[in-house]
């Protein structure tokens, strides 16, 4: 043992390593190739594919009759005017964050781990921005008739969108962040599309790639521009993941309805939806790895740092549950504090104590190392939670408006069909969009997995 290591502790057990020991330069880029430039695909991935296209269908139809008839079909009423849709919005735009924060976060804080995990992680935050996307626009019922008036440009009748509006600063938010996320996800890409470009056989896929790499030779000039591009937009990047659920939650808390003016929203939504994010890439993570083979890559010891961010975020989030509770009685506000009351025991009370089980109780379980290992836990674990913080959208909302202050106004909210259809339609959406991806790109970077091998480090040290 050299001298100047540092005496381990009794007991002490090293860490998993980040990518499994035994693989070359060659075998990385051909397993992870291979899943892109093989004909045959796992029958796992074809009947996901197959389910996930059946709800876009379902998806397809319940927006055509939407269009027909109007918002009509939902279940909307007064005084509850935002029910699925937003609540739809906030979860997606929520399950987005994890992928910015895995690739643009972690990369500025030089955290290897990141690496097997980054690429789809920021596919899935452009797939889960494209889906929140819709909600605000089918929202207005008939686009073509409400839409464009939302759009600041001049016109006869000289209106033009509230700028001091939280509604507005979500637009220029949430436009900019798909827009910078779409951009740092696809220059992440150019090495990794170059190299497809190369061991592509046929004709039209090398001329794809080849078009997709922008003329990638690798050169120190390439590399030396491609660095520098990267770090910039991680840096523009890092801001937009704590900037967009903070306005996100403007268009609740700037209002004066008891349960919405929180001045703790912000942050609580923030850990929110960064909870929300990581419990969805372990959704995905998990079978796609059992799936294609890629224990090597994505190996435990990024399952059970995930886990620990989830379990970090979800005491975050519990902790904001507590102040809402603890803000309506300090308050001495009785609207306040019959908010709390109805949302505990009125009639969404099941609702409450339900994202309370799933969002506080069962994290719980990953102070365990045992559980926080065990792969079939972590998947359903991950799914209980991305329940529960739909559940959390939903009685912010519905259960803040459904009893306001005058009590005949009050009305019962009750989704329809057409409610559970657009929003199940959107989730086969998400998955149809990520398992394509998945075919037709490379979806673990292989020259970031390659730098983790140890010959990466030897020649690095020697100047090469």
């Amino acid at each position: 043992m050299d001298p100047t290591t540092p005496a381990r502790p009794t007991g002490y057990t090293p860490p998993p390593p980040v990518i499994e020991p035994g693989h070359t330069f060659r075998s990385v880029t051909d397993q992870i190739s291979s899943i892109v430039l093989t004909r045959r695909q796992p029958l796992a991935w074809l009947i996901t594919l197959l389910i996930g296209f059946l709800f876009v269908n379902i998806l397809g139809v319940a927006v055509g009759y939407l269009l027909l008839k109007g918002i009509g079909i939902w279940g909307n009423n007064i005084p509850v005017g935002w029910a699925f849709d937003i609540i739809n919005f906030v979860w997606w735009i929520g399950i987005g964050h994890a992928g910015t924060l895995i690739s643009a976060i972690l990369l500025l804080l030089r955290q290897d781990w990141r690496t097997s995990i980054n690429r789809f992680a920021e596919a899935m935050t452009l797939f889960a921005v494209a889906c929140a996307a819709m909600f605000p626009l089918i929202h207005t019922g008939r686009p073509w008739l409400a839409a464009y008036w939302l759009f600041p440009y001049p016109n006869t009748m000289s209106l033009w969108p509230q700028f001091r509006s939280p509604l507005i600063w979500d637009v220029f938010a949430v436009s900019t962040y798909a827009s910078v996320s779409a951009l740092f996800w696809y220059v992440g890409l150019i090495p990794d599309l170059a190299t497809m470009r190369d061991k592509a056989k046929k004709r039209f896929a090398q001329y794809t790639f080849g078009a997709l790499s922008l003329g990638w030779r690798g050169s120190a000039r390439h590399w030396q521009r491609y660095e520098t591009a990267y770090l910039l937009l991680a840096g523009m990047s890092t801001p937009l993941v704590l900037s967009v659920h903070t306005v996100v939650s403007f268009d609740f808390s700037v209002g004066i309805l008891p349960g919405w003016h929180a001045t703790i929203f912000p942050p609580y939504f923030v850990a929110g939806a960064i909870y929300a994010g990581f419990a969805m890439v372990l959704t995905l993570a998990i079978p796609l790895r059992r799936m294609y083979g890629l224990e090597d890559f994505i190996t435990m010891r990024h399952l059970e740092n995930m886990a620990k961010v989830t379990l970090v975020t979800g005491l975050m989030v519990v902790y904001g549950y507590a102040m809402e509770a603890f803000y309506a009685w300090y308050s001495a506000n009785q609207y306040e504090k019959f908010m709390i009351v109805n949302r505990i025991t009125g009639p969404y009370g099941w609702a409450y104590w339900l994202l309370i089980f799933c969002n506080g109780v069962v994290p719980q379980t990953l102070w365990i190392k045992r559980l926080r290992t065990n792969t079939i836990w972590l998947f359903i674990m991950a799914l209980i939670v991305s329940v529960g913080m739909w559940l959390e959208r939903f009685v912010i909302i519905v259960t803040s408006l459904h009893r306001d202050f005058l009590p005949s106004s009050w009305d019962m909210y009750y989704p329809t069909i057409w409610d559970f259809a657009t929003f199940f339609g959107t989730v086969g959406l998400f998955v149809t969009l990520m398992f394509l991806f998945v075919r037709l790109l490379p979806m673990i970077s292989i020259f970031e997995v390659r730098t983790l091998l140890p010959d990466a480090k030897v020649k690095g040290s020697e100047g090469h």
